[in-house]
């Protein structure tokens, strides 16, 4: 990249931010205090932490939307990929490493588990959950206990898109009702917690795969 060209790119960039920034500070002032009124309708969400109540009752379409955007992500690296020759028996590395990756990888399992669970009363959920379970499975490849992925397989696209469709299928039913993704309160905490397993799981698969799918040299 000669001198003119990056000269340009930084000239684009900062006219960028320059205008970011006037329009965030040419917002108006809010007319609602959203921390108050979420606080109001805390009691209905089926949840006690006001994150996870946005995330997955009062904004639940944006997190739908966010976890099509990692699919759709990962769809698209997977169209531009060529196929490559598998290998299914990692070769042996140095013996500490997969004696770490051995002793920390179960703790690893347990604290998703346990964010998985806490979402619903402090800090935690499907997200960060699924990306401890991500780490897990890249600290397995690393250590050589994992080989990378090839195409996945049937069970492995159930995976990927399983939370995404439980999503849906709940968003489908709530809106034969009239409304999009407002639960009932008294089945609130229930499919918030159903929704959060689903979504665990196949966002762990989809961070995961964005690594392992690309982790080994293709060969053609």
């Amino acid at each position: 990249m000669n001198r003119a060209l990056r000269a340009a790119v930084v000239l684009g960039a900062g006219l960028l931010a320059a205008l970011l920034v006037a329009a965030i500070l040419a917002l108006p002032v809010p007319a609602v205090r959203l921390p108050a009124l979420v606080a109001a309708h805390l009691p209905a969400s089926g949840v006690t932490h006001p994150v996870t109540a946005v995330l997955l009752n009062f904004r639940g379409y944006d997190t739908l939307l966010e976890v099509a955007v990692l699919a759709l992500a990962l769809v698209g690296l997977l169209a531009q990929s060529p196929p490559r020759e598998l290998t299914h028996a990692p070769s042996p590395g140095e013996p500490v490493l997969p004696l770490l990756a051995r002793v920390l990888v179960p703790f690893l399992i347990l604290s998703a588990g346990y964010l998985l669970w806490a979402g619903a009363h402090r800090p935690g959920g499907a997200f960060q959950a699924g990306a401890v379970l991500a780490a897990a499975a890249v600290v397995l490849h690393l250590a050589r206990l994992w080989p990378a992925w090839d195409r996945p397989g049937r069970g492995l696209r159930l995976g990927l898109v399983g939370g995404l469709l439980l999503f849906l299928a709940v968003a489908a039913a709530l809106l034969a009702g009239g409304t999009l993704l407002r639960y009932p309160p008294q089945l609130a905490g229930t499919l918030i917690l159903l929704i959060e397993i689903g979504l665990t799981v196949s966002l762990g698969l989809l961070l995961a795969g964005l690594f392992l799918f690309l982790a080994e040299p293709r060969s053609l």
